[in-house]
C-alpha cells in the first residue's frame, strides 16, 4: 500500500520504518528538520521504567511500559547504527526529611507489584546495600530502593540512527512540508491508501482537548560522576531522575510545567535541576553544561494516549505526554495491526480501546 505518515518524530519514525520494511511505500511530511530539534522525542531522557512511573499514571500505562521492555530491544536490533540501550533497574533515593514522600511512593509501587505479579520486587537497599549497587551514591543517602529491570536507551543516538535507516531504505522524506489530514483523500485514486497523523502538537486543531506539557532536562558531561543506571531523587519540590549515558554524560530532568511555552529554559529550573542534581553526588559540581532543552509534550485531558479513527483508513496516534519512549512500542503495534486487520487484539490485550470513529478514544 502506499501510506502517508504525518510528522516525524518517535511515533513517526517507529512506524515509517516498521511500514516500510513490510513492503509499503511510504511517504513522510515533518514541519521541521531531520535532526528533530523541535520534537518532543528529542527532549526525553528515553527511560523505560514502568514501575517507577506507575506511581503517577494508570495501569494500562504500565501494562505498555512492560511490553516495551521486552520490544526495544527488538527494534534497536535492525537498527544499522548502534543505540545505547540498557537493563540494569532504576535506584531510587531519597534524604532523612523525605522519608514521608518516600513511603508513600513504596506503598504505590507495592500497589503496583499486586497488580502486575510478573514485575520483579523492589529491594530494599540499606546504606552498605546503596553503595555496593551505585558506589557514586555511598556517602549521600542511608538508604534508597532499587527496581529491578527497568531500563533506559538513548534518543538522541535513536533519532539520529532511525534518520539514517529512513534514508538508507529510499523513504520519501519532505522535511519543512507540513500538512494536515484534510490534505489527504485517502483510498481515493490519486492519494494514499492510508493517512497516519503522528505529529503530536502539530495536531491539535484535529484533536479537541489536545496541550502542551511543557518539560527541561539539562545534559552534562561529568565524567568523574560514576552512576551507571537511572537514579531518582524524591523530593516534594523538586524530584528528579539523573539518566546516565554513554561517555560520561547524564541528562538530568525533568520539570513538568502547565504551559505550551516552547522559549528557553528558565534561570529557576536550571538551578533547581542541577541543586538537585548536585545533592545526589557532589561531583556534578565539577560538570560541564552541555545544552539546557525545554520543549512541550503533547497530552490530553487524562493525560493518556488517544488512537483515533479521522476516517476512513485515517489515524491518529497522539497524547503520549511524558510516557513517549515507554509506551510507544505498544502503540506502534496496536496501529500495525489496526492497518492490516482492522481490529487490534493487543489493544484489548493492554487495555487501549480504540474509537470506532472520530470520538478520542480512551484507556479501558
Amino acid at each position: 500500500m502506499k501510506i502517508v505518515v504525518l510528522g516525524a518524530g518517535l511515533m513517526g519514525r517507529l512506524l515509517t520504518l516498521e511500514l516500510a520494511r513490510a513492503g509499503h511505500t511510504v511517504t513522510v511530511y515533518d514541519a521541521g528538520d531531520p535532526q528533530a530539534l523541535n520534537s518532543a522525542a528529542r527532549a526525553a531522557a528515553a527511560m523505560l521504567a514502568p514501575l517507577a512511573e506507575s506511581v503517577i499514571t494508570e495501569a494500562p500505562v504500565v501494562a505498555m511500559g512492560l511490553y516495551a521492555l521486552d520490544r526495544w530491544p527488538q527494534l534497536l536490533a535492525r537498527l544499522t547504527q548502534p543505540v545505547f540501550f540498557q537493563r540494569q533497574g532504576t535506584v531510587v533515593v531519597w534524604h532523612p526529611q523525605d522519608r514521608g514522600p518516600a513511603r508513600q511512593f513504596a506503598g504505590h509501587i507495592a500497589q503496583t507489584g499486586r497488580r502486575h505479579p510478573a514485575l520483579p520486587q523492589p529491594q530494599v537497599l540499606d546504606a552498605s546495600g546503596l553503595a555496593a549497587l551505585e558506589p557514586g551514591l555511598s556517602g549521600s543517602f542511608d538508604q534508597g530502593l532499587h527496581l529491578p529491570g527497568e531500563g533506559q536507551l538513548d534518543n538522541r543516538q535513536w533519532l539520529a540512527a532511525t534518520l539514517h535507516e529512513m534514508q538508507g531504505l529510499g523513504i520519501a522524506l519532505h522535511w519543512d512540508s507540513p500538512r494536515s489530514p484534510d490534505d489527504f483523500i485517502p483510498g481515493q485514486v490519486g492519494h494514499a491508501d492510508w493517512v497516519l497523523d503522528c505529529r503530536g502538537l502539530g495536531a491539535q486543531a484535529q484533536c479537541p482537548g489536545l496541550r502542551g506539557v511543557r518539560g527541561e532536562i539539562v545534559t552534562l558531561h561529568a565524567p568523574q560522576v560514576s552512576l551507571s543506571r537511572p537514579t531518582r531523587l524524591i523530593h516534594p519540590r523538586y524530584p528528579i531522575y539523573i539518566a546516565p549515558k554513554e561517555d560520561g554524560c547524564f541528562l538530568v530532568g525533568a520539570t513538568e510545567i502547565e504551559s505550551d511555552d516552547r522559549s528557553p529554559m528558565s534561570v529557576r529550573s536550571a538551578l533547581e535541576l542541577l541543586s538537585a542534581a548536585y545533592t545526589v553526588n557532589k561531583g556534578f559540581a565539577e560538570a560541564r553544561i552541555v545544552e539546557l532543552v525545554a520543549q512541550c509534550r503533547p497530552a490530553l485531558p487524562d493525560n493518556l494516549p488517544a488512537i483515533r479513527r479521522l476516517g476512513p483508513r485515517c489515524l491518529q496516534i497522539n497524547g503520549l505526554y511524558r510516557h513517549g519512549y515507554l509506551i510507544s512500542p505498544a502503540l506502534l503495534d496496536i496501529t500495525m495491526q489496526l492497518i492490516q486487520n482492522g481490529v487490534s487484539p493487543l489493544a484489548e490485550q493492554l487495555g487501549v480501546a480504540v474509537s470506532p470513529s472520530i470520538q478520542a478514544c480512551e484507556l479501558a
